[in-house]
Parts: structure tokens; C-alpha cells; sequence
């Protein structure tokens, strides 16, 4: 019997509090005193069955919830959102960036092939464009859905992408000089990821 007492008043104030009532609003609503309310609240008596049916419509919820854990019970509305949420469409966040990066990487073949048949241009450069095209885009959705993981690796595979980029584009005069930024670009990439101070 105490045990029920305890789960009924946990319910009543965990209900209560939700609506935004006082004590003493709940009590006039029901036609009793705040201090009734408190002796209920308190886990001292418990309701008689009317004023638990009235408890439960004024809340929306049954008097057998009442009287369990609430555990077993949920607010409707807090139902409707679980319900929906359940509901809704799933998808995989590593075939979406799958996706992403085969997007980029058909774009680049089809402005390939136009530049050589429109032009009768052969530009290997739009592949090279690509590379830190698909870093970025891997990046990001790398943010947005792993928090960050293997972030520091992805910069490091793009600070390199966009050097031999620009060595491929002077590449007529040879700009093997790029590749030394690389070392330092690298190194200050590790020791930004680790800035942040650990707790501890």
C-alpha cells in the first residue's frame, strides 16, 4: 500500500508540474485544499476513485496510469511525437554520402566528356577538382553525423588534395617547391585538432 502511495504522488506532482499548476490551482480545480493536494503529493493518503477519474481526464490519461509507474504511461503527446518519429523515413547516413560523393564524382566525368567531344579538349584537371571536391563534401557529413570523427584525417587528405592540385595546374614549370608547405600544413592541421584541453 505505501508503495502505491509513493507511485501515485510521484505521478501527481511529475503531472502537475507538466500542466504549470500549483498546488492550490490543482486543489481548486478539484474542489479541495492545496493542503489535500500536499498530503497526496506527500505520499500520505491517496485520492478516492472519483477525484482519480477526475485527475486522469483532467490530464488525459487513464486511472489505471495513475496508479503505475509512469514508466508504463505517456503523456498523449509525447506519445504522438514517439509514434511518429517511429514512423518516419530512416535512411543511411553513410549511403547518403556515398551518394554525395558518386554525385560529385558523375559530374565530373560529364563535364569530362563534354569539355573532350565540345572542345576535343582532353582536361584531366576536372578529376583532379574532384578530389577536394569529395574531401569537403566528406567532411561535412562527417560533422553532421559521426560528431566529428576521423575529421583530423579528412583535413589532412585535403590540405594535400589542394597542394597537388595547384602543383597540377603549374605543372609546365615544375613546382616541386609546393610540397614542402605540405609538412608544416600537416603539423599545424594535428596540433589544431588538438588544442582543446582534456578534462581531467
Amino acid at each position: 500500500m505505501d508503495e502505491l502511495k509513493l507511485v501515485v504522488a510521484s505521478n501527481l506532482i511529475k503531472l502537475r508540474q507538466k500542466a504549470g499548476m500549483t498546488q492550490a490551482e490543482l486543489g481548486e480545480k478539484l474542489n479541495y485544499s492545496d493542503k489535500t493536494v500536499s498530503k497526496w503529493e506527500r505520499g500520505e493518503s491517496i485520492p478516492d476513485a472519483y477525484i482519480l477519474t477526475r485527475l486522469a481526464e483532467l490530464y488525459g490519461l487513464t486511472v489505471d496510469d495513475l496508479l503505475h509507474s509512469d514508466s508504463g504511461w505517456q503523456d498523449p503527446v509525447e506519445k504522438a511525437r514517439a509514434e511518429e518519429k517511429a514512423n518516419a523515413p530512416t535512411f543511411s547516413s553513410a549511403m547518403v554520402t556515398l551518394v554525395a560523393i558518386v554525385g560529385i564524382w558523375t559530374m565530373a566525368v560529364i563535364m569530362f566528356v563534354v569539355c573532350w567531344i565540345a572542345l576535343d579538349e582532353v582536361l584531366w584537371l576536372i578529376f583532379a577538382c574532384a578530389v577536394p571536391l569529395s574531401l569537403i563534401t566528406l567532411l561535412v557529413l562527417n560533422s553532421v553525423w559521426n560528431k566529428g570523427r576521423h575529421n583530423m584525417i579528412i583535413v589532412m587528405c585535403l590540405v594535400a588534395a589542394a597542394v597537388t592540385l595547384v602543383f597540377l595546374f603549374f605543372l609546365r614549370r615544375n613546382p616541386w617547391q609546393l610540397f614542402l608547405i605540405l609538412i608544416p600544413a600537416e603539423i599545424l592541421v594535428v596540433l589544431c585538432f588538438h588544442i582543446r584541453r582534456r578534462k581531467g
